[in-house]
């Protein structure tokens, strides 16, 4: 009963819209006649909609099905590039969105980099919509949003980033949208492979091969990467494999299917984390040596593209998660500080706790586009429905070996908690373009977002064990509109304002491996995000994107240092306070060449600069006047970039202010979770050469003057506390494509 009760009204919504496109559609000449007849789908060779110059453009108002119109958007053309992409290097790759934070991570324990924007806390992207090929890659959109995967680079076309009013189209989310694109099999030949092997220091190899054709109506690619690392801490080794594989058909005129599927296997050596004492002695050691993660991830995917007309068009996805996460390790007790632990008795290490986590969901998402003509102008609807239901089981705390190799062995079935986990979301929208004049459209849309979530199992407080079986509801209708107005053919103002929502989730309140004190009366957060901006390009001489943000982010989830009765400092989650961000984010991409009409024989220079100026305060609550934790006041990011013929090299000097870990803005504790996150300077470069027949040969520095930083302080795996970012490393890489 309570599914038909949220399900109904969704399902009204979306056929209704959907009858309301038909009959505008049918009113109109553009319906008639010849016009079906001749409709032809035909898969998309260039990137159509993304203005760019290069390196970095935006999205066109409409992209893929979807309303982009006043929104701020991104575009990262991969082949644009002289970057790392072997190693996925955020900095180097994602460098050019303003406003963007990184937790670099990757190796040091965590799957994969994170990413958070405009002040939101970068850790595992938990704050962003992680997407591939336009479906959700994280196990839960809600109940568990961190991200374990993110494709390999090498095999991505392109990356598309949507903020502020993404929400209406995409989910609820404060941060925005992160979607990348993996690459199509050639369209000319019916084979084509390539390959690309790269070393590098701290011994890295990493070897990716990929495979893609045309074979009559049928379009496939498909790739594998392989790669390990010795690291360069002791004990952060690390091996991974990641393989795609995708198969589309053209069934018709009209219709086009198409099957993916995505698999990910890892083995993560995580050397733990540094009090500041330890990491201003010597940030290179590891004072951990038996903890261990793998995080296997499989990942299927239906599509259904079909033209109705040439204006009307229906795109369905369907994608079935199927993941896990293990971890054995000790000691989170204590901090970084306190050693490992040996028993007095048997003069080994104590038993190691063993955490397993499985994640199967299963998503639709329905979107129909359609274009029509009211008053004279051109205009055009977006309708569509997205159906959740995730289950999750969390057990923990179970007993380990002594050993220190990567051994998920239980020494006693018995865990010290088991939870099962379900949410269903079902979740309709309605966003429309309304174009007053040939310059100026008002796009305005609603989504209502219907959320059950429930748990049940036991967890053990001391030698009880509680038992829990609640289940909870949610109806939250959001609602946003957004602005643009042509000011040349090239450049536009845009602005909007959408409501935000995200509510408290069974890995806050249960949370994994964690040293802090959780809260467990956390309320949901609540907001809203509003953009104003001028962006375009002016010849192929000029890029650029000025923008003013403000984000309203209510009852905020952090971290607090408090005292127990006995004086000692300890963490707690819970909801801080009110806290809004507000600021300015530019993108200038610039070519004094192009501009200047330099003789070909001197080459291309292009000058880059991504700055963001993020004032991110606490508004209520005891903290007012302090400081969002994760919230560097400026980052700056600019880059030279000089190619000619075959040859292109990139030279990036990335700036990040500091920042601090928990909400009281603490500058000094014996508590490494909290603390400040200083500033830092990093500079990068890379080259690519393009020989003859195919091949090509890449190189690079990262970190040039191995300056050492960190990123992050967590009260969680791979720590507690302080996780350093890797120092200065080098990388070679050889690659051809026949």
């Amino acid at each position: 009963m309570v599914f038909k009760t949220a399900f109904y009204p969704g399902l009204c919504l979306f056929f209704l819209s959907f009858i309301f496109v038909l009959s505008a559609y049918s009113q109109t000449g553009k319906g008639k006649g010849d016009s079906r007849d001749t409709v032809t789908t035909l898969r998309t060779v260039i990137v159509n909609g993304v203005r760019t110059i290069s390196g970095m453009g935006r999205l066109d108002e409409i992209h893929n099905g979807v309303i982009y119109s006043g929104k701020k958007t991104e575009v990262i053309l991969l082949d644009s590039l002289d970057a790392n992409t072997s190693q996925n290097n955020p900095r180097q790759v994602l460098g050019r969105i303003p406003g963007a934070n990184y937790s670099e991570t990757q190796g040091s324990g965590f799957p994969s980099n994170g990413i958070g924007f405009r002040g939101l806390t970068p850790t595992q992207s938990i704050e962003t919509n992680t997407r591939q090929n336009g479906y959700n890659l994280a196990a839960d959109i809600y109940g568990y949003s961190e991200s374990y995967y993110q494709p390999p680079l090498e095999a991505v076309q392109r990356i598309e980033v949507t903020r502020g009013e993404s929400s209406l189209q995409f989910g609820p989310q404060f941060g925005g949208v992160i979607n990348y694109i993996i690459r199509d099999g050639v369209s000319d030949r019916p084979v084509e492979y390539t390959m690309q092997q790269t070393g590098g220091s701290y011994g890295l190899f990493n070897s990716f091969h990929s495979i893609g054709g045309q074979l009559g109506k049928f379009n496939y690619y498909s790739f594998v990467q392989y790669q390990s690392m010795q690291g360069w801490r002791p004990n952060s080794d690390y091996r991974q494999v990641s393989a795609f594989g995708k198969l589309s058909y053209q069934a018709g005129p009209r219709l086009r299917l198409g099957l993916e599927y995505t698999l990910f296997r890892n083995r993560i050596h995580m050397p733990g984390g540094f009090t500041d004492a330890q990491f201003a002695y010597k940030s290179d050691t590891s004072y951990r040596a038996r903890n261990w993660l793998k995080s296997p991830w499989n990942i299927i995917a239906a599509h259904l593209d079909y033209a109705f007309s040439a204006n009307t068009s229906l795109h369905i996805t369907s994608t079935y998660l199927f993941s896990a996460r293990d971890l054995v390790w000790k000691n989170e007790d204590g901090g970084p500080g306190t050693p490992d632990s040996i028993s007095p008795v048997t003069l080994q290490y104590v038993n190691r706790e063993v955490q397993r986590e499985k994640m199967n969901s299963l998503t639709t998402e329905i979107r129909l586009l359609s274009n029509y003509r009211l008053a004279g102008m051109n205009n055009t609807l977006a309708a569509g429905v997205r159906v959740f239901v995730g289950k999750f089981k969390r057990q923990g705390g179970g007993l380990g070996t002594t050993g220190n190799d990567f051994d998920l062995s239980l020494l006693d079935p018995h865990y010290a908690y088991d939870l099962d986990f379900t949410t269903t979301n079902i979740a309709p929208f309605v966003e429309h373009i309304f174009r007053l004049d040939d310059r100026f459209s008002i796009t305005p849309g609603i989504r209502y977002e219907y959320l059950r979530s429930s748990a049940k199992g036991y967890i053990t407080d001391g030698t009880e064990e509680v038992t829990t079986d609640s289940a909870r509801k949610r109806h939250i209708p959001l609602f946003g509109i957004g602005l643009q107005y042509k000011t040349t053919h090239t450049t536009n103002i845009y602005g909007n304002i959408s409501q935000a929502y995200k509510p408290i989730t069974y890995d806050q309140v249960t949370p994994y491996a964690v040293a802090s004190k959780i809260d467990p009366n956390m309320k949901d957060a609540k907001g809203y995000n509003a953009d104003l901006g001028w962006r375009g390009t002016f010849g192929k001489y000029l890029n650029f994107d000025v923008n003013v943000f403000y984000m309203a982010y209510n009852n905020r989830v952090g971290l607090i240092q408090l005292t127990d009765a006995g004086g000692n400092p300890y963490t707690y989650r819970t909801n801080v306070a009110n806290s809004v961000h507000k600021g300015v984010e530019t993108y200038i991409e610039f070519s004094p060449t192009k501009i200047a009409k330099s003789p070909a024989s001197l080459g291309n220079l292009s000058i880059f600069s991504s700055f963001s100026y993020i004032h991110a305060k606490y508004t209520s609550g005891p903290y007012k006047g302090n400081f969002v934790e994760y919230a560097p006041r400026t980052i700056l990011r600019s880059g030279i970039t000089w190619s000619r013929r075959s040859v292109s090299t990139t030279f990036l000097v990335s700036r990040t202010d500091r920042s601090f870990g928990d909400a009281g803005n603490t500058t000094a504790s014996s508590d490494a979770i909290v603390g400040i996150i200083p500033a830092y300077t990093v500079l990068d470069w890379s080259a690519t050469v393009n020989l003859k027949g195919g091949w090509n040969i890449k190189a690079g520095v990262n970190n040039l003057t191995d300056h050492r930083y960190f990123t992050l302080r967590t009260d969680e795996y791979p720590g507690p506390g302080i996780i350093p970012a890797i120092a200065r490393s080098a990388y070679i890489s050889f690659g051809a494509r026949f």
